[in-house]
């Protein structure tokens, strides 16, 4: 199993609760897998196979951290109402010393308000945005691999931090997937044995006849 190469954050409130400990832990875990793209979608599968323990066990913590206000969980079902994502994102930070407002910028506790780079937090906002609503508008349409490569590719800035589904004139998230995923079967596609043989067929008649004219030529 891949590990996450990003760092967990624990903060007091978090830390001095009365959470389990492992509870804790899974929090840290989801701030690192969120880290990227503002929020986590890996499946309680994936934890308890991360830690050892049951997917009932992650079910428990999860909800506890939910009941505390730390985390929130966003549940994306299909039109047959079955669950197909379920999107954690961490709940802002809310204490005595710091308050986040949604642009990224910190109030401290004498009212002065500091910006955290207003740019790129706007831009990480963005593409948060648009990675959510990629989640949200899949319905079966592309796999894991394919909503990774369709994000990154879409979120790729220019030298003014437009990205590029930014710079399109007109934008429709589920019709852009279902195109992404026509054209990968297309250049993924392998052509047929019959294919193949029809094309070496064609070569070959195409050989004979070049064989034959020269042939006529020297005789």
């Amino acid at each position: 199993m891949e590990n996450p190469s990003y760092y967990a954050i624990i903060p007091a409130n978090v830390r001095y609760s009365n959470l389990k400990p492992n509870a804790k832990l899974l929090y840290g875990e989801i701030t690192a897998l969120s880290n990227q793209k503002g929020f986590c979608w890996s499946s309680n599968n994936y934890f308890a196979e991360l830690y050892g323990v049951t997917k009932n066990t992650i079910s428990l913590w999860i909800n506890q951290l939910k009941d505390q206000n730390f985390i929130h969980v966003e549940v994306i079902r299909n039109e047959n109402k079955q669950v197909i994502k379920r999107l954690m994102t961490i709940t802002k930070i809310d204490d005595r010393s710091q308050q986040y407002n949604d642009q990224g910028i910190i109030k401290n506790g004498e009212g002065i308000t500091t910006s955290k780079n207003i740019t790129k937090n706007k831009l990480s906002i963005r593409k948060e945005n648009f990675s959510i609503e990629v989640i949200k508008e899949n319905i079966e349409i592309l796999d894991d691999q394919q909503i990774q490569e369709f994000i990154d590719y879409w979120t790729e800035c220019n030298k003014s931090e437009t990205m590029k589904f930014e710079m399109e004139r007109t934008w429709n998230t589920s019709k852009r997937m279902l195109r992404w995923k026509s054209n990968n079967e297309k250049w993924n596609k392998k052509p047929s044995a019959k294919n193949q043989k029809s094309k070496m067929n064609n070569a070959f008649d195409e050989w004979t006849k070049a064989k034959e004219f020269i042939r006529k030529k020297q005789s």
